[in-house]
């Protein structure tokens, strides 16, 4: 019982240890944008991007609708949101359908230039998470939203999106 005990409390105070060493690595600094379904599927949620010490950014993606074992793919691309076949700069962690997340340290773009928190706030850009990597679901966008200087370019309400470029 004594080791049962004991190993135990190891572990929380690993696990304490491990969720404060993620916190005590951010600056304070974040800025959090809506995302909104991009289909028929009742798919909505967040982009939190938060800023760590060494200047790179933490995205996290959090929606609210998905479900089951699929890996949603995230993309990052430039400007925005309606705009068709729109270039992927970055290629995110997927959204695990069974918890709606997804957290990426996000230190260099697809053509491996370094890219800081402040840079990537100010960036005229779109995040669009896909229903599948393959296939005609490839093209499905279960939600998406504006960030950096594309999120103050619509104010209106519902935007369009446009389509990605399939490659």
């Amino acid at each position: 019982m004594k080791k049962v005990i004991a190993g135990l409390m190891f572990l929380l105070a690993a696990g304490c240890q491990e969720n404060e060493t993620i916190v005590n690595d951010l600056t304070g600094n974040e800025v959090v944008y809506a995302l909104q379904s991009g289909s028929v599927y009742p798919i909505s949620g967040t982009v939190t991007i938060k800023e760590k010490k060494d200047g790179s950014a933490l995205v996290i993606v959090e929606l609210n609708g998905t479900e089951g074992n699929i890996q949603h793919p995230v993309h990052l691309h430039m400007g925005d949101i309606s705009a068709p076949g729109a270039d992927v700069v970055a290629l995110l962690t997927p959204v695990t359908g069974s918890t709606g997340k997804s957290e990426t340290i996000l230190t260099r773009m697809a053509d491996e230039t370094t890219i800081t928190y402040a840079q990537l706030v100010k960036l005229d850009a779109c995040i669009k998470i896909h229903l599948a990597d393959a296939g005609p679901d490839r093209d499905i966008i279960l939600a998406g939203g504006n960030i950096g200087s594309a999120s103050n370019a619509r104010l209106d309400g519902r935007v369009g999106f446009g389509i990605c470029k399939s490659e």
